[in-house]
């Protein structure tokens, strides 16, 4: 069984959804969502990403190994700051996936103890980030995108070069 099919049953169970539901929100049809879901077959990148978005979470999650995901309790339970500052501050969460907040709570575990300011600037930079990432998006579907494929390797030998 795949990781899509294991992770999309898991989601649909932790969300509470029907597969009506999970057919609604992604615009798939009934019998593709059905085939995921038994595993039955092996979907196109463009449909994991309609299904993805349908679910409010990342692509990448549903091609993760479910058995890694231990880590988020870990993180979540020592990090009890990053949910007074959601609590607090809801308007700076606007769009944000499940793989958001688990960054940011990774962050958390790794760095140690942070202040509430310290959160904030931490969040509203993958906001920031987020931001950019959705307009790059954007700009390689359009007729732009061999030209920021392009300015993005210039970029990138120069930042290699000087490491």
């Amino acid at each position: 069984m795949s990781h899509a099919s294991e992770n999309l049953r898991r989601l649909m169970a932790r969300l509470d959804l029907t597969l009506q539901q999970v057919v609604d929100s992604s615009g798939l049809d009934e019998r593709t969502v059905k085939a995921i879901a038994r595993g039955a077959t092996t979907p196109h990148p463009r449909t994991l990403h309609k299904l993805a978005t349908g679910l409010g979470v990342s692509t990448d999650e549903l091609f993760q190994d479910p058995s890694l995901l231990a880590y988020r309790s870990f993180d979540h339970e020592t990090n009890p700051l990053v949910e007074q500052v959601v609590s607090d501050h809801p308007e700076l969460f606007a769009g944000w996936a499940e793989d958001d907040f688990d960054e940011l709570y990774s962050r958390f575990g790794a760095g140690g103890a942070v202040t509430t300011q310290g959160a904030i600037t931490m969040i509203e930079a993958m906001n920031q980030k987020r931001e950019v990432h959705d307009k790059v998006a954007l700009v390689l579907e359009s007729s732009e995108g061999d030209l920021l494929i392009g300015f993005v390797e210039l970029l990138y030998q120069r930042v290699a070069a000087r490491e």
